[in-house]
């Protein structure tokens, strides 16, 4: 995009700053309609990212708050609250690894398995509702481009 003329330079910046926008908005949306959607169970979209990623196969055994705070993308600050509230409804536990002794990892209870086993069709709803109109093809050209678009804000 380096060889722009002066007006599909501006043309540019204004998709740009769109597209930026939109997913901000994307954002804010999934965060106030996916706690609606849930909200009859209590739980936040916060609490459902953390129950989602830690529902996994791979992380059956737990994950460590920073590999959790790495494949979520927050802070160890932020995931630290929503943890807490997680383990004070005793949804999730902290062990001790079994590898290492000395490290720490989060892991579902059984009562948090049961939790989310539970939100299975609540979610799926919301995704189907979401996703009206996407085809199984645009998707997966939508997760393609999503994670691109995110590795290369990491990069910055």
């Amino acid at each position: 995009m380096k060889d722009l003329t002066p007006e599909k330079s501006l043309a540019a910046d204004e998709i740009n700053n769109r597209l930026f926008f939109r997913l901000f908005q994307a954002a804010n949306t999934l965060h106030t309609k996916g706690t609606q959607a849930l909200e009859a169970t209590g739980v936040t979209t916060g609490k459902w990212s953390v129950l989602g990623a830690l529902s996994r196969p791979q992380a059956k055994t737990g994950m460590s708050i920073g590999d959790l705070s790495r494949y979520l993308l927050v802070s160890r600050q932020n995931l630290s609250g929503v943890l807490g509230r997680l383990e004070d409804d005793g949804l999730i536990e902290r062990v001790t690894g079994e590898e290492d002794r000395r490290s720490r990892k989060v892991r579902l209870t059984a009562q948090g398995e049961e939790l989310w086993a539970a939100l299975a069709d609540p979610i799926r709803g919301f995704y189907d509702s979401a996703l009206k109109g996407f085809s199984f093809d645009d998707r997966l050209e939508f997760i393609h481009y999503i994670t691109r678009l995110q590795r290369n804000m990491a990069q910055i």
